[in-house]
């Protein structure tokens, strides 16, 4: 199946712009439609992202993945985190605000014919999996979800303690443990989960999803334990939940990804999720 590729920038709501790149096969009928939100220290081009978002092309869907404008990374520079000034003012309610603007990119489209955006899937990994599960909450034009590693709460680690050293400092530092930098997690992050968490409670908003939603956790998760897919499986009414043992908090990808083909723990994630999609 022929397949054209395109990279665009878009103007997000808050300041910064939003880079993406966009398979759309070449059909004689509309294609259904993918969208992939990467998580927290990631971006669009991490790893083996390129090469699965070939594999859903060929499977016949329109596959758009992006950076969140507010990741640390620009335009310029898509894959290095040049700008902790921005990544220390990211927050949930931003991410949020920029996947609606990638779907109403989408509808926009002059290609949008050759869509069929009837069946407007969302893929998030990690953090992401929780930003996809919100905006299928708020966000009836999602039809489908699947979650890859996703974390199941936002704010469950931070503690009352945690929060009054975070207020009083006004930013904590985390690692970046592949670059070694330490990025900045300015306090308000936290004040705006608090201030908005009727829509940005994972738990309360799982409960109430309508939508078929895959979960898709490895029990050897070190970064989201293996107990998240289990809560959020509980939480949400008719879910499916794909176990897979051994597998880590990346199915075995890495960062950067120079193979021609998927290790195995993420080809079934890939062969999974497709199915889910086709059906």
């Amino acid at each position: 199946m022929a397949i054209t590729t395109s990279t665009h920038i878009i103007e997000g709501k808050h300041q910064k712009p939003i880079l993406l790149d966009f398979r759309l096969p070449v059909n004689n009928t509309p294609v259904p439609v993918v969208i992939f939100v990467h998580g927290f220290k990631g971006f669009k081009d991490f790893g083996a992202f390129n090469l699965i978002a070939d594999h859903f092309a060929e499977a016949g869907f329109a596959y758009l993945k992006f950076n969140l404008s507010h990741n640390g990374t620009t335009p310029e520079h898509p894959v290095d985190f040049v700008d902790l000034a921005a990544f220390g003012e990211n927050n949930f309610s931003i991410e949020l605000d920029d996947l609606g603007t990638v779907i109403d990119w989408l509808h926009q489209l002059p290609e949008k014919s050759r869509l069929d955006l009837t069946k407007l899937y969302l893929i998030g990994h990690s953090r992401g999996g929780g930003l996809v599960l919100l905006k299928g909450g708020e966000d009836q034009r999602v039809q489908k979800i699947c979650t890859w590693a996703a974390v199941s709460d936002y704010g469950e680690k931070w503690t009352t303690a945690v929060q009054q050293y975070w207020k009083e400092q006004g930013v904590i530092y985390v690692t970046n443990g592949r670059t070694k930098q330490e990025m900045p997690l300015n306090w308000q992050l936290c004040d705006n989960y608090l201030k908005h968490i009727n829509r940005l409670s994972i738990p309360a908003i799982s409960k109430q999803l309508k939508q078929p939603v895959l979960l898709v956790h490895g029990t050897n998760d070190q970064a989201v334990s293996y107990t998240s897919a289990e809560r959020l499986h509980s939480w949400i009414s008719g879910s499916e939940l794909l176990t897979l043992p051994d597998a880590n908090h990346v199915f075995g990808t890495k960062h950067p990804w120079e193979e021609s083909s998927l290790p195995d723990h993420m080809q079934q994630v890939v062969d999974k999720t497709i199915q889910f999609f086709s059906k």
